[in-house]
């Protein structure tokens, strides 16, 4: 396995163009017998400040059948809301903390994004997003990327936490693309966090199986620092942290109940 490295946020390159080919082994003349499968990775991320919430097995059956739908991008554009005036509202009237936000996803998969206090810690939410990676990787390497993430007015007595919102509406730069969904982290994502456990920032490709899937198995990733402000109990918004005279992309990703 290659060495993992974090990259300075400036090269956003590493992440347009992350998908190297991998080479193919030579098959040998006699097949070996299947090794057993490998152990489940020990995991030592801790565990985060706040202790996420259970969930009800309608919600999973819920999740599953969105899961299933294909990112379906319409043909018509959808006016952008004005997240210009949302973000100085934001950061006059919110007290912000840092996290670290990371998006990844394989090549021709959709893109997930976790959040975490550090990347010392479990995330604290995942969203698989309506995007597939490549598309991503198109919007970022244009410079400037928009993320929102909306969802309806609960009547008072069944409100949530905005977080705890189960479907999102996703719109990029101003488009929408599909819907996002809420999901407890899997064994895979968890692998994916103890991975980059030393990165704090950077993009790259974590290597897969590419005696079997090729390049399409690698996973490319891109990890920042973000400011989480919250607005109100209905608006939250992550702005990426650049460090000084950097100029890599600029990602704002909004979570927006209406």
């Amino acid at each position: 396995m290659r060495e993992l490295r974090s990259s300075s946020l400036h090269s956003e390159a590493s992440w347009s163009s992350s998908f190297t080919d991998a080479n193919t082994p030579t098959s040998s003349s006699s097949t070996p017998p299947t090794p057993p499968p490998p152990p489940s990775r020990c995991h030592t991320l801790l565990q985060p400040a706040h202790k996420k919430r259970h969930r009800t097995k309608v919600f999973r059956a819920f999740r599953s059948v969105f899961r299933a739908f294909p990112v379906i991008t319409p043909s018509c554009k959808f006016p952008s809301l004005p997240y210009t005036h949302l973000e100085c509202h934001h950061r006059r009237n919110s007290h912000a903390i840092k996290v670290t936000g990371t998006l990844f996803g394989y090549r021709k998969g959709r893109v997930s994004l976790a959040v975490q206090e550090t990347s010392r810690f479990l995330p604290s939410l995942v969203i698989e997003l309506a995007l597939q990676t490549t598309a991503l990787q198109k919007e970022m390497s244009a410079g400037v990327v928009r993320i929102a993430l909306e969802c309806e007015k609960r009547q008072e007595r069944d409100k949530i936490k905005l977080r705890d919102e189960p479907l999102w509406t996703m719109f990029c730069n101003g488009k929408k693309t599909g819907y996002g969904v809420k999901r407890e982290a899997t064994e895979e994502d968890l692998n994916v966090m103890e991975l980059l456990k030393a990165v704090s920032m950077g993009a790259g490709v974590l290597p897969g199986n590419s005696d079997v899937d090729g390049s399409d198995a690698e996973m490319a990733y891109f990890r920042a620092q973000f400011e989480n402000v919250v607005g109100s109990k209905d608006s939250e918004t992550l702005y990426m942290l650049s460090p000084e005279g950097n100029s890599g992309p600029d990602l704002t990703i909004f979570f927006v109940r209406l």
